[in-house]
């Protein structure tokens, strides 16, 4: 059995088992991602926030009458979400309209929010229940039949931890007749929208590290009342800093600090003013001049410089390294593809690759064997190179490995390995399971086998960032396209470099043994590394979704094996045990889905007692910077073998250990086992695309980067020049 014909059954398997599963499998999966467990597709439903969809059109979808859409969000007690602007952590509600054609969704009317203190930090957002409503534009020939409105929205939602949360609603409404049945929810959420306030008199002005307000013309309810402060802006008021106010007249007063970390310097200050449930919006200039920005905590002057030139040219692009630069990157990437094929993850597909290519007879077929297989690694780095620069493009926060971050591709490649593995083990042989006429192409297509095992390689290589690789893939990754493409091509060269090697070199193909009676015994001892692939994988899943996960895995795998035993048998009873068994896979898939994809619970970034690593978070980062402590970070994932191999082997080194004690180093852990933004943000921020990454932050030195593969030696080094 070659690769190819597995890949083939392994493919129609999947196709076969997933026809039956169409009608549910999409809203199974989609409520298994987020925890859902209603059936109403405009309802989504998580252990923190319950998500619906609402309508309100009391005179129909009619020209010129009013329609509001919305997302009401109710929390569970103590969990918030945010407003437009955070304060100082968070993310606001995101919200993506499909409408049909003639429907066109406005701007989101932001409710007022209201403050969450957090000891000197501050952010705004909502509790309880609120409704973000949308007002919808109808135009002229709206359809007639019913229409589906959809809607993808993202939220996060947070307590004292946060948790990224998203749904996709679709709601069918007529297009005549009134939708009025949540016109309570939608009147008291246009209620609890500010009013716009007209305040020609009032001024604002910048004096030293404060904004002086001086507010005239604020309505009779306002007046004489204290007034809770929000700026619709980001990054301009210190949001959790204690400030003044006071009423002289009918004039409002204030002074605000300004952000230490101010982001922008506007002109003008667009602000909503709250008081005992009423809110007020109002617009002014600001005068004076705007303090320079102080630079981030930690950050050396030549990159403080770049930063700010940066914000001068925000719309700057990549430009094209120079010679040097771009060989450099290309040289360490062919290294780090001949490292790959020492990596763990690597070894069971190259292992059988290497017992076909004992099986091949003759120069010519060597040479093309050869040849094949590194056009199948090149052309497959090059692909994934190409689609990780067109997501780039697209906005997408993605690094190298990212694949493997959802769960449903690491069920996969664990469903694959298995069958590869019992295939090797003898349980059953593909060429049973084909007609003759596609069993005998196997014979007559081995330069098709060898592409194909070279893009299986790639597959499950990609995770396994060697030595030198991450450099090379940071720097591919802000190049232009056609140079970012070189050093992907260049990784895909060397991983596939000793075997190209040894099909044009004779010397090299006549130290290869004879093929014999031991390569059946070999074969099966080749399933061994192929279980312990399916065991790591089943690991990994069980990181991103849970023990439930990875027993809902087992379970699938188990199930699985028992398909392909029953495709062994021969007569009546394959018949009836292929029946069955495929009957079982499908209840099981449907079954599993939702605990494949389910959320583990949530990390809290308080240390547990002993416990020197906690999790990393952008507001635990700044909290540490601002106390002047030195950090060291491990980004890391489950799926990537040299972060566990470095644990293993440096982070737990108790002469390392000590010297953070002595030295008080507090030490971070961020996890991008699954997808997470602000984790791929700060890889990005280091110059890097991939894991493992190990940054040593120090107040008022530049950030050290240290070795992918780690010593204690190294670790303690570093730490000596504190």
């Amino acid at each position: 059995m070659t690769v190819f014909y597995l890949f083939r059954q392994t493919l129609f398997g999947l196709i076969f088992l997933a026809a039956g599963l169409l009608t549910a499998g999409a809203q199974t999966a989609l409520e298994a991602a987020l925890g859902a467990t209603s059936p109403n597709p405009a309802v989504v439903r998580t252990d923190q926030v319950k998500a619906e969809l609402l309508v309100h059109a009391p005179q129909g979808m009619v020209p010129g009458q009013p329609v509001w859409l919305g997302l009401q969000l109710t929390h569970q007690p103590e969990w918030h979400t945010y407003w437009k602007n955070p304060g100082d952590s968070g993310l606001p509600t995101q919200l993506q309209w499909q409408l049909p054609a003639g429907l066109t969704a406005g701007e989101l009317a932001w409710p007022a929010p209201e403050k969450f203190p957090l000891g000197q930090l501050a952010n705004y957002g909502y509790g309880g229940t609120v409704l973000l409503p949308v007002p919808v534009q109808v135009g002229p020939g709206l359809a007639a039949e019913p229409l589906e409105l959809r809607l993808k929205a993202s939220w996060l939602a947070c307590r004292r931890e946060c948790i990224p949360q998203e749904g996709e609603f679709v709601l069918k409404v007529p297009p005549r007749g009134a939708l009025a049945t949540h016109s309570t929810a939608f009147s008291a959420a246009l209620a609890a929208q500010p009013r716009e306030v007209q305040s020609a008199g009032s001024r604002a002005t910048v004096e030293g590290q404060f904004l002086n307000l001086r507010l005239q013309g604020l309505p009779a309810a306002a007046r004489g009342n204290r007034l809770e402060f929000f700026a619709e802006d980001a990054g301009i008021i210190e949001t959790g800093a204690a400030w003044t106010q006071g009423w002289q007249g009918d004039d409002w007063t204030a002074q605000l600090p300004l952000a230490a970390l101010r982001s922008q310097s506007p002109a003008a200050l667009t602000m909503v003013l709250t008081s005992a449930g009423s809110a007020w919006r109002l617009q002014t200039p600001v005068s004076g001049t705007w303090p320079a920005v102080a630079p981030l905590p930690g950050v050396s002057p030549a990159l403080a410089a770049a930063l700010e030139a940066n914000a001068q040219n925000p719309q700057s692009t990549a430009q094209p390294a120079n010679g040097l630069g771009l060989l450099a990157a290309l040289l360490g990437a062919l290294l780090g593809g001949l490292l790959l094929n020492l990596m763990p993850c690597v070894f069971p597909v190259l292992a059988i690759k290497m017992l076909g290519f004992v099986k091949t007879q003759g120069r010519r077929a060597r040479v093309q064997s050869g040849v094949a297989y590194t056009a199948g690694a090149l052309l497959s780095f090059v692909a994934l190179g190409g689609l990780l620069l067109a997501l780039r493009a697209a906005g997408e926060q993605l690094g190298w490995g990212f694949q493997l971050q959802n769960p449903g591709v690491v069920a996969a490649l664990a469903a694959l390995f298995t069958l590869i593995g019992l295939n090797l083990a003898g349980v059953f042989e593909v060429g049973h399971l084909l007609p003759s006429r596609l069993a005998s192409l196997e014979v007559r297509h081995p330069a098709a086998d060898a592409f194909l095992s070279g893009v299986l390689a790639v597959a499950v290589a990609s995770p396994c960032t060697a030595p030198f690789m991450g450099a090379s893939l940071g720097l591919a990754l802000a190049l232009p396209t056609w140079q970012a493409l070189a050093v992907f091509a260049a990784l895909g060269l060397g991983m596939a470099l000793p075997y190209l090697a040894a099909s044009l070199a004779p010397g090299v193909a006549r130290w290869m043994p004879k093929p014999g009676v031991w390569m059946l015994r070999l074969k099966q001892v080749l399933a061994f590394p192929m279980f312990a692939t399916v065991i790591w994988l089943v690991w990994v899943l069980g990181q991103q979704s849970g023990l439930n996960g990875a027993a809902a895995l087992l379970g699938l795998l188990l199930l699985l094996a028992l398909l392909m035993w029953t495709l062994s048998l021969t007569g009546r009873s394959r018949s009836v045990g292929v029946g069955l068994s495929v009957l079982a896979c499908a209840w099981g898939l449907s079954w599993a889905l939702p605990l494949l994809h389910a959320l583990p619970p949530a990390a809290t970034t308080s240390p547990q007692a002993g416990e020197l690593w906690q999790a990393w978070g952008p507001e635990r980062m700044q909290e540490l910077q601002t106390q002047g402590r030195p950090v060291l970070v491990d980004f890391t994932a489950a799926w990537c073998v040299t972060c566990q191999f470095n644990k293993k082997n440096a982070l737990q080194d108790e002469g390392f250990l000590a010297d953070v004690r002595a030295r008080q180093v507090v030490l971070l852990r961020a996890d991008w086992t699954r997808r997470d933004p602000q984790v791929t943000d700060a890889l990005r921020a280091l110059g890097r695309s991939g894991v493992p990454v190990y940054a040593l932050y120090v107040p008022g030195k530049p950030t050290v980067l240290l070795s992918e593969i780690l010593s204690a030696s190294e670790l303690r080094q570093a730490l000596a020049q504190l």
